[in-house]
């Protein structure tokens, strides 16, 4: 089972974000003030969950990071491109060194986005196509 000594600082930290990223590129798709309170519960939430019972070690220890991606002034272009790029580099790092943890970490990745958005009461159409760059990033489409 792949670890975190297993991957350069610049892959562990595309991966982390890509996590992070993924739900932030949901969030802010279709942005709404109170809504944003649900989608960070929702997304705090999975992340716990993901870090106390994943039954993959590596999806632990990324579940684990703290932190956002982006600053708060990024805007939805900059966070939808940085999001793509951390997931990209993510997924040719696993396919590369761990490709058995792959599926789990894809798996992550989407739970996390899918939740935040239906955190506020359904996905809405642009948080729908915010759900499928993520999905190709994955390669997972």
């Amino acid at each position: 089972m792949a670890t975190k000594a297993d991957f350069t600082p610049e892959e562990w930290d595309a991966l982390e974000k890509g996590i992070t990223g993924a739900g932030m590129l949901v969030a802010t798709s279709d942005r709404g003030f109170f809504d944003s309170f649900k989608e960070a519960k929702a997304l705090a939430g999975h992340m716990n969950q993901a870090r106390t019972k994943s039954d993959s070690a590596l999806v632990r220890d990324l579940a684990a990071a703290h932190g956002t991606p982006f600053g708060v002034t990024a805007s939805p272009a900059e966070i939808e491109q940085g999001t793509r790029e951390k997931l990209e580099v993510g997924v040719a790092a696993l396919e590369a060194k761990a490709p058995d943890a792959l599926p789990a970490y894809r798996a992550l990745v989407l739970d996390v986005a899918e939740s935040v958005a239906a955190a506020a009461g359904g996905v809405a159409e642009a948080e729908a196509k915010a759900l499928e760059t993520i999905r190709a990033a994955l390669g997972s489409a």
